[in-house]
């Protein structure tokens, strides 16, 4: 190994490190890589909310990071490749799939072709991904359900409604909260990456110039409803910038039309709009108690993302008569 640096990582326990790979005189030089990721698991292998709402019982056979990336390999979903694991010391070498989040490509490019490719990945994941998957693999297990998105907005009453809305009523708006767990809940799903972003999608530029997408971060796979990827997809901290609501329109009917075409919709078309708005909804208040939660615990960078999740929350519910509470404790 020649260089070893570490890579920025995100809010979990779990780090990363790009390796630079040697070439020794014996070896093939094009079939060896010449860099690749390092990855320590970290103590865990669930996220905290599996493990506080014991969704899954522990100890797992593989980690999820293995488990989901044989499957989503076995249906083609473009995956990095996992080159060695040591479990008993938590680390794996897998494929280094570059240096180009799509957001960043979609920066300096054409957003709305680049996030229409990644609406045609999400549905093979969604589509393939839900009709092949068994218990054997560990999202068939979990499931993103009514329970599951009210312990996510609690952050939201106990530290982000008082951080952007100091007068708000939180009695009133934790039943208002109720009611949209209770509406998620609902809600057929799917197999779902459940952080699907733009930091989490890398573009690598293929034949042609065609760019094609690999995708990361995946060990936290899940059942849930359709529409709570693309409401990541589309909306999560400042994907804004780049996609504006034509843009945003543009990508959701191109993944409604995949689905028709696919004979594979189970909403029709005004409910899966509705089921978009109240998962960008609960995303959007999700994330400013959870930014609130992880600046005051030391880990900064997040509360620059806080207004730009509001500007979503306020988007969503001026679009409804639902949500009183909330659309008038949220008012600007």
């Amino acid at each position: 190994m020649a260089e070893v640096v570490a890579l920025k990582g995100d809010a979990s326990t779990r780090r990363f490190w790009r390796v630079a790979i040697a070439i020794g005189r014996a070896r093939s030089v094009q079939a060896a890589p010449k860099t690749a990721i390092a990855i320590d698991l970290g103590p865990d292998d669930l996220p905290l909310y599996a493990r506080t709402l014991k969704l899954v019982a522990e100890p797992l056979a593989d980690p999820p990071w293995v488990s989901l990336q044989r499957f989503l390999h076995k249906i083609d979903v473009a995956v990095p490749e996992l080159y060695h694991a040591d479990l008993a010391a938590r680390m794996l070498l897998v494929e280094d799939v570059g240096e180009l989040p799509l957001f960043v490509a979609a920066v300096h490019g054409d957003a709305g072709d680049l996030y229409r490719l990644s609406a045609e990945s999400l549905v093979r994941i969604h589509l393939e991904g839900t009709k092949r998957i068994d218990s054997g693999c560990i999202a068939a297990r979990i499931a993103y359900d009514e329970r599951l998105f009210r312990w996510e907005l609690d952050q939201f009453v106990e530290l982000g409604a008082a951080e952007v809305a100091p007068g708000i009523d939180r009695g009133a708006i934790a039943a208002e909260l109720d009611d949209l767990a209770a509406r998620l809940g609902r809600l057929p799903r799917v197999l779902s990456h459940r952080d699907y972003h733009g930091h989490n999608l890398f573009v690598q530029i293929g034949r042609g110039d065609e760019p094609h997408l690999r995708v990361i971060d995946f060990q936290d796979a899940l059942m849930a409803p359709a529409a709570q990827d693309l409401a990541v997809l589309l909306t999560t901290r400042d994907t804004s910038r780049i996609i504006p609501p034509r843009i945003e329109q543009r990508v959701l009917e191109y993944y409604y039309a995949a689905l028709l075409r696919h004979d594979a919709a189970t909403l029709s078309h005004a409910d899966f709009v509705e089921s978009y708005r109240l998962c960008v909804l609960q995303h959007a208040l999700k994330v400013i108690g959870r930014f609130v939660y992880l600046e005051r615990h030391g880990k900064t960078g997040y509360a620059m993302y806080i207004p730009y999740a509001l500007a979503q929350a306020r988007r969503m519910l001026a679009e409804t008569v639902d949500f009183p509470y909330l659309r008038d404790g949220l008012r600007e």
